[in-house]
């Protein structure tokens, strides 16, 4: 079970997604979002022939429920300033493979903690979906990396010690 979390948005490259999914025929793919590209994400999926294998969840308020059910969170983001996604995958203990766009980019090792593809490469997603598949070795130690990583640097222990730091620093505490 793959999870694309995100709005329906040209940005999130969820178009991406849905080809990646038709080169995996074990694979189902959830999206969970809404937005202005609904309609034609649905008529891709028919016209690719997995409508039967993805399914459209809308706006979600119990996304750790769906991070907990996947297998792969799959993240082809076109344009991504940041990657809540990722880190949010991270917490939940669910490997990653996102395109290196900006904030992926700088959030994942690639190899190490996450596997980064090349932006608009379905080829390269559905690659790496199939490695991670294939390996569950890299996707543990992708899981406890992840993992590592939110208590060490976002969790709200070590946020607030960054702040207290920063504040420290500037004489302000």
């Amino acid at each position: 079970l793959l999870l694309a979390m995100g709005r329906l948005h040209e940005s999130k490259a969820h178009d991406v997604s849905l080809q990646a999914l038709a080169q995996l025929p074990d694979a189902w793919l959830w999206i969970a979002g809404v937005g202005p590209l609904e309609a034609k994400l649905k008529a891709m999926a028919e016209a690719l022939g997995v409508q039967g294998r993805v399914r459209f969840l809308g706006w979600r308020t119990d996304p750790s429920a769906l991070y907990r059910a996947a297998d792969v969170c799959v993240f082809p983001s076109r344009y991504e300033p940041l990657g809540n996604v990722v880190i949010q995958a991270w917490a939940h203990g669910l490997p990653v493979v996102a395109a290196e766009s900006q904030g992926p980019k700088a959030l994942i090792e690639d190899g190490r903690d996450g596997l980064l593809v090349a932006v608009d490469d379905a080829d390269a997603l559905a690659a790496g979906v199939r490695r991670l598949l294939a390996e569950p070795r890299l996707a543990a130690g992708f899981k406890a990396r992840g993992q590592g990583r939110v208590a060490a640097e976002f969790s709200e222990a070590a946020v607030v010690g960054q702040w207290k730091t920063l504040f420290s620093d500037y004489g302000a505490i």
